[in-house]
């Protein structure tokens, strides 16, 4: 099965890695979790490079580091009922599909992806972000094969 258009929205199945752990010297990721695709773009080389920002069941320190998906949102992409924040002070960098990616469902390996968020609340996201990457507060760490 072939792996899905990245597109901004988007969330995927990934092995993320932190940004403690990568200054750690860790170059993979401890636990695979859900995704938001924030952008893509195609390098001079010609590859797909794509953005990710992590979504987390823990509360942010800081309520303008993260934005909380919506129960309904989790329901339809068939995610769990616990609370979730998409993480807006860091992200993951790497070329698509990558190594990392990770089936969405145990019994499909080429299922990575849940769906897509809901673009007046992806755009809420991606807005932020952009502020934060502007303000100096938000980096991404990119990964290699």
């Amino acid at each position: 099965m072939p792996f899905p258009n990245p597109v901004p929205g988007l969330v995927i199945r990934y092995s993320y890695l932190w940004r403690a752990e990568h200054l750690r010297g860790q170059e993979e990721g401890v636990k695979d979790r859900p995704c938001a695709v924030v952008l893509t773009i195609m390098t001079e080389e010609g590859d797909l490079c794509v953005t990710v920002l992590p979504i987390t069941h823990s509360p942010p320190a800081d309520l303008a580091s993260a934005v909380e998906i919506p129960a309904a949102t989790k329901v339809r992409l068939g995610l769990d009922t616990e609370r979730s924040w998409v993480v807006l002070t860091e992200a993951n960098r790497f070329v698509w599909p990558g190594p990392d990616l990770r089936p969405a469902r145990p019994d499909d390996a080429g299922s990575v992806a849940y769906g897509l968020l809901p673009a007046r609340f992806f755009n809420d996201l991606r807005q932020k972000f952009i502020a934060l990457v502007k303000a100096r507060r938000a980096g991404a760490v990119r990964r290699t094969d």
